[in-house]
């Protein structure tokens, strides 16, 4: 089953049970899926375009979230907190920390990187390797935290 046929299977279920935080959550992902459709790009929507549509999704959800818990928006926060739950359940399982610094010290190891120079094409493999396994900030702090050691 594609992303786009669950998210219409389970947008039925939460209109069913009446779920706003699933609902907004869920919306959100189909109204992203459908505006990469029409964008008038030639290409087939794969299974890792998904998974970055739905990480973009969370990334921006994160940095409202922060952006409201600065100005005391607790409830505009909660908001962002309930769909970032809903939207993260279409995500593969998340590595640990301790999981992705293996992964990244293994990647630096294949490419011989010894300095922070080479953070981009750590960086760069990296994220095709584990695309959709975990984000983008996490990631690069690691590879920054190892190439500096």
């Amino acid at each position: 089953m594609s992303l786009e046929e669950r998210i219409n299977q389970d947008l039925k279920e939460a209109m069913k049970a009446k779920d706003p935080a699933a609902l907004r959550g869920i919306r959100a992902i189909k109204a992203a899926i459908l505006l990469e459709k029409t964008s008038g790009a030639k290409h087939e929507i794969s299974n890792d375009l998904e998974m970055k549509i739905v990480q973009k999704l969370i990334k921006q959800r994160k940095d409202s979230l922060d952006i409201y818990q600065k100005q005391n928006r607790e409830d505009l926060a909660q908001t962002e907190r309930e769909e970032i739950e809903v939207i993260k359940q279409y995500l593969p399982k998340q590595l640990t920390r301790e999981e992705l610094r293996a992964e990244i010290k293994k990647v630096i190891d294949e490419i011989g990187a010894s300095s922070i120079q080479d953070m981009g094409k750590v960086m760069g493999t990296a994220s095709k390797k584990l695309a959709g396994k975990a984000d983008g900030k996490t990631m690069s702090g690691i590879v920054r935290e190892l190439l500096n050691a």
